[in-house]
Protein backbone atom coordinates (compact mmCIF):
# COMPACT_ATOMS: atom_id res chain seq x y z
CA UNK A 1 0.00 0.00 0.00
CA UNK A 2 2.78 2.85 0.65
CA UNK A 3 4.20 2.09 -2.58
CA UNK A 4 0.51 3.11 -3.96
CA UNK A 5 0.64 6.25 -1.36
CA UNK A 6 4.20 6.78 -3.07
CA UNK A 7 3.01 6.36 -6.85
CA UNK A 8 -0.35 8.82 -6.86
CA UNK A 9 1.36 11.45 -4.34
CA UNK A 10 4.70 11.54 -6.71
CA UNK A 11 1.92 12.48 -9.90
CA UNK A 12 0.32 14.73 -8.05
CA UNK A 13 3.23 16.66 -7.37
CA UNK A 14 4.50 16.51 -10.54
CA UNK A 15 1.01 17.90 -11.87
CA UNK A 16 1.00 20.83 -9.73
CA UNK A 17 4.81 21.88 -9.36
CA UNK A 18 5.31 24.64 -12.09
CA UNK A 19 2.17 26.28 -10.13
CA UNK A 20 3.72 26.08 -6.89
CA UNK A 21 7.08 27.36 -7.86
CA UNK A 22 4.84 30.54 -9.32
CA UNK A 23 3.24 30.79 -6.45
CA UNK A 24 6.68 30.71 -4.96
CA UNK A 25 8.04 33.35 -7.13
CA UNK A 26 5.00 35.66 -6.61
CA UNK A 27 5.68 36.11 -2.86
CA UNK A 28 9.91 37.36 -4.07
CA UNK A 29 12.29 36.43 -6.47
CA UNK A 30 14.53 33.44 -5.31
CA UNK A 31 17.64 31.99 -6.86
CA UNK A 32 17.50 28.11 -8.01
CA UNK A 33 18.82 26.17 -4.54
CA UNK A 34 16.47 28.63 -2.76
CA UNK A 35 13.56 27.76 -4.49
CA UNK A 36 14.68 24.09 -4.70
CA UNK A 37 14.82 24.16 -0.63
CA UNK A 38 11.74 25.64 -0.07
CA UNK A 39 10.21 23.30 -2.17
CA UNK A 40 11.68 20.43 -0.87
CA UNK A 41 10.82 21.57 3.24
CA UNK A 42 7.49 21.51 1.81
CA UNK A 43 7.58 18.09 0.76
CA UNK A 44 6.88 19.30 -2.72
CA UNK A 45 9.51 17.71 -4.71
CA UNK A 46 12.53 14.97 -3.87
CA UNK A 47 15.40 17.44 -5.06
CA UNK A 48 16.61 20.62 -7.03
CA UNK A 49 17.27 17.36 -9.87
CA UNK A 50 13.76 17.97 -11.41
CA UNK A 51 13.75 21.74 -10.80
CA UNK A 52 16.12 23.22 -13.16
CA UNK A 53 15.25 21.30 -16.09
CA UNK A 54 11.65 22.54 -15.11
CA UNK A 55 12.79 26.08 -14.54
CA UNK A 56 14.25 26.25 -17.92
CA UNK A 57 11.09 25.16 -19.80
CA UNK A 58 9.06 27.63 -17.65
CA UNK A 59 11.84 30.26 -18.61
CA UNK A 60 10.92 29.26 -22.48
CA UNK A 61 7.07 29.66 -22.24
CA UNK A 62 7.59 32.89 -20.62
CA UNK A 63 5.94 32.77 -17.12
CA UNK A 64 9.40 33.14 -15.24
CA UNK A 65 12.55 35.57 -16.26
CA UNK A 66 15.80 35.25 -14.43
CA UNK A 67 18.95 37.50 -14.02
CA UNK A 68 22.18 36.98 -12.74
CA UNK A 69 22.94 38.72 -9.50
CA UNK A 70 26.38 38.58 -7.60
CA UNK A 71 25.67 39.88 -4.00
CA UNK A 72 28.76 41.53 -2.21
CA UNK A 73 30.91 38.44 -0.78
CA UNK A 74 28.83 35.62 -2.43
CA UNK A 75 29.15 34.25 -6.13
CA UNK A 76 26.94 35.22 -8.62
CA UNK A 77 23.69 33.68 -8.07
CA UNK A 78 20.82 33.04 -11.09
CA UNK A 79 17.48 34.56 -9.84
CA UNK A 80 14.13 33.72 -11.05
CA UNK A 81 11.05 35.99 -11.22
CA UNK A 82 7.19 35.73 -12.01
CA UNK A 83 6.58 37.20 -15.27
CA UNK A 84 3.17 39.11 -16.48
CA UNK A 85 2.12 36.02 -18.45
CA UNK A 86 3.12 33.82 -14.90
CA UNK A 87 1.06 35.86 -12.79
CA UNK A 88 -1.78 35.26 -15.01
CA UNK A 89 -1.33 31.68 -15.39
CA UNK A 90 -1.25 31.52 -11.66
CA UNK A 91 -4.47 33.27 -11.15
CA UNK A 92 -5.89 30.68 -13.84
CA UNK A 93 -4.43 28.08 -12.25
CA UNK A 94 -5.74 28.74 -8.39
CA UNK A 95 -9.30 29.31 -10.09
CA UNK A 96 -9.51 26.05 -11.54
CA UNK A 97 -7.77 24.02 -8.69
CA UNK A 98 -10.38 25.58 -6.32
CA UNK A 99 -13.04 24.32 -8.41
CA UNK A 100 -11.65 20.75 -9.22
CA UNK A 101 -10.54 20.53 -5.22
CA UNK A 102 -13.67 20.92 -4.12
CA UNK A 103 -15.27 18.34 -6.81
CA UNK A 104 -12.98 15.98 -5.18
CA UNK A 105 -13.30 16.39 -1.93
CA UNK A 106 -17.18 16.29 -2.38
CA UNK A 107 -16.84 13.06 -4.87
CA UNK A 108 -14.66 11.47 -2.15
CA UNK A 109 -16.86 12.52 0.76
CA UNK A 110 -19.32 10.51 -1.37
CA UNK A 111 -18.01 7.36 -0.72
CA UNK A 112 -17.40 8.05 3.08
Amino acid sequence: MDEERVRIATNIRKGVLEFCVLALLARRDMYGLELADELVARDLTASEGSLYPLLARMQQAGVVASRHEAPAGSRPRKYYAITDDGTAQLATFADVWGRISRQVDDTLGETA
